[in-house]
């Protein structure tokens, strides 16, 4: 097969940022994907309807002229967020929340230090029919960074799906099997976002030779094991795994630095990468399912009506991208040649 048309498909999890990075992070990704769940972790975070309307505007000013996307907004869950928060985010678009365990990623200071205290807010979500989106690893200093998914899953995650059964929830950014087994065998309700790194990558790929920056990203990456495990939970065609890219820019020097920022900018090729992913599977029939189908159908969304192709013509991905501020990015597989490219 040298050619595959999909439905237009929608990117369950990224970061735009904000300000003039906007003019980069938006037409990369409205340049494939129709509609994008936009993270609200900025300086400050997106805490309530006020800030989903004015990051919208945002974001919307920076999709180009010709170019029909939609930004799917979300509110950042704090230890002071109540169930108005959520209903007035609900009446200003928003269609998910996010809760980040305090300090687990980048810009997650301001995230959740008590789960049990946010059970309303879990119930409020659920009454206005908002998905929650999980960041899913504990903070505890003593775990293992390598085990923090699976304590999550054991201390936090069974409990938040049986005493909130109508809630949906999406564990985002899965990278683990005991994950991946989670949420196979979880009742209806419950699904799983999963990343190109995650599928493509290992951590001998962050650590093999020496430290590599640019693949150091949050959730870590696991061992070779939980890799195959993810590659073959998307194999099945299972409709609660669906595309997330979790494409997380930053400048080069920052992820250069003594202390490196978690994140992989992948918007510029992660549709090319999932379709390189599911040939690799003997998949390929499965890849519209993961990219297009199941994330519209569990957020209760329409699908798209769009297409797009992607031809079999190799190509490099750029070493850098220079940023509008001047300053150089990254990209995920930068330097790398990848096999498919979408056809414009």
């Amino acid at each position: 097969m040298d050619q595959i048309t999909i439905i237009r498909p929608d990117d369950w999890h990224l970061h735009f940022r904000d300000g003039e990075m906007l003019k980069e992070t938006v037409p990369a990704t409205a340049r494939c994907f129709g509609r994008a769940i936009v993270m609200p972790n900025l300086v400050p975070p997106v805490i309530n309807a006020e800030g989903v309307i004015a990051y919208r505007q945002r974001i919307e000013a920076a999709i180009p002229a010709d170019v029909d996307f939609t930004p799917l907004m979300t509110i950042y869950l704090t230890d002071k967020t109540t169930a108005e928060d959520i209903r007035a985010a609900k009446e200003a678009g928003a269609v998910a929340a996010k809760m980040y365990p305090a300090g687990a990623t980048t810009n997650s200071d301001s995230g959740v230090s008590s789960l049990e205290t946010l059970y309303p807010v879990f119930e409020a979500l659920a009454d206005a029919g908002m998905l929650l989106l999980i960041h899913g690893e504990v903070t505890q200093k003593h775990i293992d960074i390598f085990d923090r998914e699976k304590a999550f899953i054991d201390q936090h995650l069974v409990k938040i799906v049986e005493r909130v059964p109508t809630l949906k929830v999406v564990f985002e950014h899965i990278t683990t099997k005991d994950a991946a087994d989670f949420v196979a065998e979880a009742r209806d309700g419950v699904a799983a976002t999963i990343t190109p790194q995650h599928l493509m990558l290992n951590r001998n790929d962050l650590l093999d030779g020496g430290v590599r920056p640019h693949n150091y990203c949050l959730p870590v990456l696991k061992r070779s094991t939980h890799q195959e495990a993810l590659r073959a939970a998307v194999q099945t065609g299972n409709p609660k795994f669906f595309l997330g890219t979790d494409s997380a820019p930053h400048a080069k020097h920052r992820k250069e630095s003594s202390c490196g920022c978690a994140g992989c900018y992948s918007a510029w090729s992660a549709i090319e990468l999932y379709t390189q992913v599911f040939e690799d599977l003997n998949a390929l029939d499965k890849l519209e399912g993961f990219a297009s189908l199941h994330g519209a159908d569990f957020y209760g969304l329409p699908r798209n009506k769009e297409t797009i192709t992607l031809v079999r013509e190799s190509w490099t991905v750029p070493e850098s991208i220079m940023l509008p501020t001047g300053e150089p990015i990254v990209p995920f597989h930068a330097g790398q040649e990848v096999n498919w490219k979408l056809k414009v």
